[in-house]
C-alpha cells in the first residue's frame, strides 16, 4: 500500500514538471507565461496547422476557416473603431478626382495654355486603364484636371465601401498618369510625382445623375471660355494676368465671345470639342484585326495571318451630355428607376 501511494506521487510530481518544462519552452524561456487554458489553445493551433498541410487540398476548407476562429486575439476589439462607410443602396456611386495643385504642376511642366492636348489626352488614357481595370465602371466624364467615374447603382464592388471606391480608383489613376507621362510628353520630363485627391458621392436617381454630370459639363464651358479669353489677352495683348483679369471681370459669356471674335477673329463654337465640352468615356464595341501565328492544317511552319475580332473598349467621345440626345443614343448606360 504503501509502494503503490508512493509511486501515484511520484507520477503527479513528474507531470507537474514535464508541464513546467513545455510551459517555459513555449513561452520562450519563462519570457511569458501562459495559463493552462491558453496553452491548450497554442498547443490545438499548433496540431491543427499540421493537419492542415498534411491533408489533402479538397479537405482543406474546413480546416482553414477553423484556423482563421482559431487565429482570433484579444486585440482584434479595435475593429469596432473602423467606421461603417457603406454607400447607400440602390444609387448611383460616383467618385470624382481632382489633381491636387495642378496649376503649379502645369506651370513646372510647360503646359500649353489655355489648354494642353498632350495633357488631356493622357488624363483620357488614365481614366480608360481605370475603367479596365476596376469593376462596374459604367462610364466616366473628364475635363481639364478632373475626372468622374460611374459605378453602377448594383454594383456590390467591395461592398460598396466608399474607402475601397476611393482609394481604388485614385490609386490606379495617379500610378497610370506616371507610367503614361513619356507616351504623351516625350520632351518632357516628370519633375515630380502628381498627386490627386478624391470624393465619393451617392446620386439615388438616374435624373440626379444626369444633372451632376450636366453640371460637370457646364462647368468645362464656363472655365474654359473664360481661360480662352483670359490666355489671348495675355499672349497676343501682352496684358498682365492681373490687367486681363480686371478687364474680364463681370463679363458675361455673350461679352467673352464678342471680345475673342472682334479682336482676335477667333469664333469659341469653333474651337476643339475636348477644350469646350471635355471627354466622355463610354463602354462600346469595336472591331479589330490583330496578327496572329497559326499553323494551317497540312503545313509544318507557322504563319502570320490577321484574325478580326470584336472587343468591348472604353471610348472617347466629345460630345454634349447636357441634352437629351446623348441618353437617348446610349440608353444602356441608364438603369431603369423602379
Amino acid at each position: 500500500m504503501g509502494i503503490k501511494g508512493k509511486s501515484r506521487a511520484t507520477k503527479r510530481s513528474s507531470r507537474r514538471a514535464r508541464a513546467t518544462r513545455s510551459e517555459a519552452a513555449t513561452s520562450g524561456g519563462g519570457a511569458f507565461s501562459f495559463s493552462r487554458p491558453e496553452m491548450w489553445t497554442i498547443n490545438t493551433a499548433i496540431v491543427a496547422s499540421r493537419v492542415v498541410s498534411a491533408v489533402a487540398p479538397s479537405c482543406r476548407r474546413f480546416s482553414v476557416i477553423s484556423r482563421g476562429v482559431m487565429a482570433k486575439s484579444k486585440f482584434e476589439y479595435v475593429r469596432d473603431f473602423e467606421m461603417d462607410d457603406t454607400c447607400l443602396a440602390h444609387c448611383w456611386v460616383v467618385v470624382r478626382l481632382d489633381g491636387r495643385n495642378f496649376h503649379r504642376f502645369a506651370e513646372k511642366h510647360n503646359f500649353t495654355k489655355p489648354n494642353d492636348s498632350r495633357a488631356l489626352e493622357l488624363m483620357t488614357r488614365c481614366a480608360q486603364t481605370v475603367m479596365t481595370q476596376l469593376e462596374d465602371i459604367v462610364m466616366a466624364y473628364g475635363q481639364s484636371d478632373e475626372y468622374s467615374f460611374i459605378f453602377k447603382r448594383k454594383s456590390n464592388w467591395f461592398r460598396r465601401r466608399a474607402s475601397k471606391f476611393m482609394t481604388n480608383v485614385a490609386s490606379q489613376f495617379a500610378s497610370s498618369y506616371v507610367f503614361y507621362w513619356k507616351d504623351y510628353f516625350k520632351d518632357q520630363d516628370l519633375l515630380y510625382p502628381p498627386a490627386f485627391d478624391g470624393r465619393v458621392v451617392v446620386y439615388p436617381s438616374n435624373q440626379t445623375l444626369k444633372d451632376y454630370l450636366s453640371w460637370r459639363q457646364a462647368d468645362c464651358h464656363i472655365n474654359n471660355l473664360y481661360n480662352t479669353v483670359f490666355w489671348m489677352l495675355i499672349q497676343r495683348s501682352k496684358l498682365t494676368p492681373a490687367q486681363a483679369q480686371e478687364r474680364l471681370q463681370g463679363t458675361l459669356a455673350a461679352d467673352k465671345n464678342e471680345i475673342l471674335f472682334s479682336e482676335y477673329n477667333v469664333n469659341y463654337n469653333n474651337e476643339p470639342p475636348m477644350f469646350r465640352k471635355g471627354t466622355v468615356m463610354i463602354w462600346k464595341k469595336i472591331k479589330e484585326v490583330i496578327s496572329k501565328e497559326i499553323q494551317l492544317p497540312g503545313e509544318t511552319e507557322e504563319k502570320t495571318v490577321e484574325v478580326a475580332r470584336t472587343r468591348t473598349k472604353p471610348v472617347a467621345l466629345h460630345c454634349d451630355i447636357i441634352g437629351d440626345a446623348f441618353w437617348k443614343e446610349h440608353p444602356e448606360i441608364l438603369e431603369d428607376d423602379s
